[in-house]
């Protein structure tokens, strides 16, 4: 792990942390690579049931890294495309890590920045962070991290907010989705916790698939179609063990055995 990435363990919650505070947590190719990689070993540790995603210094992330665009500006297209890809990597790999994840939002996202929290499950930030999707300004768009703003603030308000690069408020990160819970910064700890408490309450296997289920649904457009495949998840999840062990701890009136 590079000096502008943390990861580390605290029982079976993973905490990833960007250390970039000098540069307001800002990507470079080499924090996407470890980033990427980070993520890649939290999915691989079975011991690791949430991760909170978090930064040092003022701001969240400032989205990419003044030295790091200027490079890029400087080489081809085909080495503008694989940087991109790199960063649809990271974006996706995020956005479908097998454990449920958690955006401390500390302080000020753009644009990449709003992709990081648009990708976790649950977003909790304060009310001084400051949220933009300012590519346009730069006669760019979000277009790697659109995906995945979209899913959390809907086509509406991403067409206002990708076309107009405009800064919006915790308040309104809120209002449209990209939140979910704002709280001034000495109760931010306390509410991830809360997340995190219920999250190691639920089932492990439960909790890691509700977005595959969220995702399916979304993707199905045949009815017929949604009641099959929900009925054999459903019917999976039951006859699992963990399932047996939910159904058992709640008829016998007791907690079950993954509740820490």
């Amino acid at each position: 792990m590079s000096q502008a990435l943390q990861l580390h363990r605290d029982g079976p919650v993973a905490h990833l942390r960007m250390t970039r505070a000098q540069v307001h947590n800002a990507f470079d190719d080499a924090l996407i690579a470890d980033m990427t990689a980070a993520l890649a070993q939290v999915a691989d540790d079975a011991n690791v049931r949430v991760l909170v995603l978090e930064a040092d210094g003022v701001s969240f992330s400032a989205g990419a890294d003044l030295h790091w665009m200027r490079g890029m500006a400087k080489a081809s297209e085909e080495a503008n495309r694989q940087d991109s890809l790199a960063l649809a990597r990271l974006m996706r790999t995020l956005d479908e890590l097998p454990k449920p994840t958690i955006a401390r939002v500390q302080g000020a996202a753009f644009g990449g920045g709003v992709g990081l929290v648009a990708c976790c499950d649950i977003a909790i930030g304060v009310p001084e962070a400051k949220f933009g999707l300012t590519e346009s300004k730069l006669g760019l768009l979000p277009a790697v991290i659109s995906p995945y703003v979209i899913q959390a603030i809907g086509p509406r308000q991403a067409r206002r907010y990708f076309a107009t690069a405009e800064i919006f408020d915790a308040a309104e990160a809120l209002r449209i989705g990209l939140l979910h819970q704002v709280v001034v910064a000495d109760a931010l700890d306390a509410a991830v916790q809360r997340q995190i408490d219920l999250l190691l309450k639920a089932g492990p296997l439960a909790s890691a698939s509700a977005k595959q289920l969220v995702r399916a649904v979304c993707a199905h457009h045949d009815g017929s179609r949604h009641d099959t495949d929900n009925a054999a998840l459903i019917a999976r999840l039951r006859v699992s063990p963990e399932g047996q062990e939910g159904l058992s701890a709640f008829l016998d009136k007791r907690k079950p055995a993954w509740t820490l």
